[in-house]
């Protein structure tokens, strides 16, 4: 038997290295759509000939498809390929602690239809009516064209098991996702932290100046303060799956502050609820209200934009927080985007402002120039399409269609 360089097979290494070819194909149409096979030759650097055949495959595999015809000054018009996005489909999982939210989707990320329940208090009941949802979107859909299943949950999450390690309550606490819907299902299920499917979600999917980001951060505020790292174009997830915990990154003095209580820290003085109280203790309307406090963000977010002082006050305030949060994120990471994701961004002008006035004057250090500053392209989509996105992730790294 032939072998390489490396002492692996020639043919072993010549599949290897044509899989790479196709997954490199997918990589660039997903990031640039509608190229033609001369274009797609230019940019991964493969002959016109090796372009075609890769293509070829993956039209007859219904991943790719061509259409239209390019503008031409001569000659035949070549025609334009890009993601088949009328075959495979994906069935993606947001599990939040009042909704749960079932959505199918396509190759690119588009959402075609969305399901939502109300969360159970109980994680296996909770799973339960996810897959009772997923198996009629299989049944609707057809199996045969469902490439898998992709859920998302807060918390810390062993992405190569399925296992939420560390749930938002303590019911979801070494739950086995990945394990109990596959038993259920007998389709491959993919599970991730939610804020990092979003970060993915966004730099494969949402606007294409970050797409060749070397580092982007994106940081979710809600109820607290989530951040998904991608670095050079693949999720951070850290030696324990933890990295991107900034939350919890003291900020602020907080006298007689235990472990276990940290007054000082990013989300307790920059999440939702910290904007709300604000406002609360400046405005005239002192009623107290529980529950979750995205609506009512949306609602100061609006007097704000109008010109109301409580509001316009208390989002500076926290925002001021956040800002000197992004700005450590910065220092450390060197990041080249931050996106901003939640209600709060319905404030943008007052919130970029407060943001940046935390940066150097002048961008004179190098970790702060040509920065892009910006919300999230996907808005309340992205970690739908984040969860949209996972089962479709080992087909760009790759190049294969074959389901498990």
């Amino acid at each position: 038997m032939n072998t390489g360089v490396n002492g692996r097979p020639d043919g072993q290494r010549m599949a290897h290295v044509r899989a790479g070819n196709r997954a490199l194909v997918l990589q660039i149409l997903r990031k640039h759509p509608q190229l033609s096979r001369a274009e797609l030759a230019r940019r991964t650097g493969l002959s016109e000939g090796a372009i075609s055949r890769i293509t070829a495959e993956l039209i007859s595999e219904k991943i790719l498809l061509e259409h239209g015809a390019e503008n031409s000054t001569g000659g035949r018009p070549g025609l334009r390929l890009d993601l088949d996005q009328t075959w495979f489909r994906s069935v993606g999982v947001a599990i939040h602690d009042w909704e749960t939210r079932v959505s199918v989707g396509t190759l690119h990320g588009q959402v075609l239809e969305t399901e939502r329940f109300r969360t159970p208090v109980s994680a296996t009941r909770t799973l339960d009516q996810i897959a009772a949802h997923v198996a009629k979107c299989r049944t609707r859909h057809g199996q045969e064209r469902i490439f898998g299943v992709g859920v998302i949950i807060r918390g810390i999450v062993d992405h190569v098991n399925g296992v939420v390690e560390l749930g938002s309550t303590a019911e979801w606490n070494s739950v086995p996702v990945k394990e109990y819907l596959e038993a259920k299902l007998g389709a491959p299920v993919e599970v991730e932290n939610n804020v990092r499917a979003a970060a993915l979600a966004e730099y494969s999917y949402g606007n294409s100046e970050i797409h060749n980001s070397r580092c982007m951060i994106l940081v979710k505020v809600d109820e607290g303060i989530g951040v998904g790292i991608m670095l050079d174009g693949k999720l951070y997830r850290g030696p324990h799956r933890s990295a991107g915990e900034f939350g919890q990154m003291v900020i602020a003095d907080s006298p007689g502050g235990g472990a276990q209580d940290r007054p000082g820290c990013l989300e307790l003085l920059a999440a939702n609820p910290a904007v709300v109280a604000r406002y609360t203790s400046l405005s005239k309307d002192k009623k107290t209200r529980s529950g979750e406090t995205e609506s009512r963000l949306r609602t100061i977010c609006h007097l704000a934009m109008d010109g109301d002082p409580a509001a316009v006050q208390a989002i500076r305030e926290g925002m001021r927080y956040l800002g000197i949060g992004i700005a450590n994120m910065i220092w450390g990471l060197n990041a080249d985007v931050i996106l901003i994701d939640g209600a709060i961004t319905q404030a943008w002008p007052l919130v970029s402002t407060a943001v940046q006035e935390q940066f150097p004057a002048g961008r004179e250090f190098p970790n702060f120039r040509d920065l892009i500053l910006r919300p999230g392209a996907l808005g309340q989509d992205a970690d739908t399409v984040g969860a949209l996105t996972l089962p479709f992730v080992r087909l760009f790294a790759s190049g294969s269609a074959v389901l498990k």
